[in-house]
């Protein structure tokens, strides 16, 4: 029996059966390439789901952690702690807001901007007493707790996990018109609209040129929060510190998470200014590891890092190349790209072959991605790569479909 066989045997006895991984097992990473328990190399084009923008191992994030992992790493939010106040004095920097409120997961930070714009609908705007509606686009990925996922039009998601919670209304991703009619059905009891700049799990969809900024207008205009969830787009995937920023556009609540841990620990927030976080009080929301010393110091270092704009520079221009290189596959296996910076979405012909299996050429050929509703693959190589990893992923795909166009004659 093979290492890898053994590693993936143990998995699959013991551990829940909630993914379904393709058959590698790593064991090491740097930048923007990982080993595996054989001693094969791969470059990365998943990164973590955005997770890894800074690369494996990243030396400054490497060093701060181990760093303060030797001083404090818990204190829960019952104490102060060192590093805390730094970090959301910089993260609100970042994002241009007055206030964070640090949690852990991404779905934790999704469910916090829910319970926050809920209780601002309560207290600020008025609205009546246990009606208050959220507005949410089709084709969304939020998370995976059971609120969030009674909002996904995903059946994967929702099979058997219902009754879900109400207050929500669902209407497709881009249309202007629809989400008026929405908030207008509502009777002035809708408190929010949240929704993903671009859809990562749905292949990286961006909406209609301008969409942001007349959803923008019409939160304004109709008192109604406009929450983006950021977590995979944001924090310099897409070229832009955040994807809202490509149509000059400041959301109300920025929900962070994924890459504000830098790859090494789970780390999220909501930012807003202090009208919307000024309605959380002591013991309306909490938890015991979000705002610890660990992630406080590990955020505070990614923050540090996006200030330079180097990392969003990098996704901008290494993002050209790779649409470049992608664009000229369309008709030749591909049917179409969808791009912003550095995070690409392909559709595959479907009759030529499947999004998992065009993963498992790219695995066999040193390339790691990750397919998505069917013919669909998406790339998020980490912002640390070079030119010539752009190349090489555009180079190992086209020979991918080269072959599977070889062998359907």
């Amino acid at each position: 029996m093979t290492t890898t066989r053994h590693h993936i045997d143990l998995v699959e006895t013991y551990a829940a059966h909630n993914y379904h991984p393709l058959p590698v097992v790593l064991a090491s990473g740097e930048g923007a390439w990982v080993t595996d328990v054989e001693g094969r190399r791969y470059l990365d084009c998943l990164a973590g789901y955005s997770a890894l923008n800074f690369g494996h191992g990243h030396p400054r994030l490497v060093a701060r952690a181990t760093e303060q992992l030797q001083r404090l790493t818990l204190t829960s939010r019952a104490f102060h702690n060192d590093q805390l106040g730094p970090f959301v004095e910089a993260l609100a920097g970042l994002t241009g807001k007055q206030m964070v409120l640090p949690m852990n997961s991404g779905a934790e930070a999704v469910e916090t901007a829910i319970k926050v714009s809920r209780k601002w609908g309560y207290q600020v705007k008025g609205v009546t007493p246990g009606a208050a509606t959220i507005v949410t686009m089709s084709g969304n990925f939020h998370g995976r707790t059971t609120t969030i996922v009674g909002f996904s039009d995903d059946p994967d998601a929702t099979t058997d996990h219902g009754p879900f919670t109400p207050g929500f209304t669902r209407v497709p991703y881009g249309d202007l018109p629809a989400v008026a009619a929405a908030i207008d059905a509502a009777a002035g009891n809708t408190v929010a609209v949240l929704l993903e700049p671009i859809q990562g799990e749905g292949g990286v969809v961006i909406p209609p040129d301008g969409f942001l900024r007349g959803l923008r207008e019409l939160c304004t205009e109709r008192n109604v929060l406009m929450v983006a969830d950021e977590i995979q787009s944001g924090l310099g995937r897409t070229g832009r510190t955040f994807a809202c920023d490509h149509e000059d556009v400041v959301p109300d609540i920025y929900v962070l998470g994924k890459a504000l841990g830098g790859g090494i620990l789970p780390v999220s927030a909501i930012a807003a200014d202090r009208e919307v976080l000024d309605v959380v009080r002591p013991g309306t929301h909490g938890s015991t590891f979000g705002g610890s010393p660990l992630a406080a110091a590990v955020g505070h270092e990614v923050v540090g890092l996006l200030a330079t704009g180097e990392y969003q520079e990098r996704a901008r221009v290494l993002g050209k190349r790779l649409v470049a290189g992608l664009d000229a596959l369309v008709g030749s296996g591909l049917v179409a790209v969808r791009a912003r910076g550095l995070w690409a979405g392909v559709d595959v012909d479907p009759g030529l072959m499947t999004g998992r299996r065009v993963c498992e050429e790219l695995m066999a050929r040193g390339v790691l991605a990750k397919d998505t509703h069917g013919s669909t693959v998406r790339f998020a190589p980490p912002l640390v790569c070079t030119e010539d990893d752009v190349d090489l992923l555009v180079s190992t795909l086209r020979s991918v479909l080269e072959q599977a166009l070889l062998s359907a004659g």
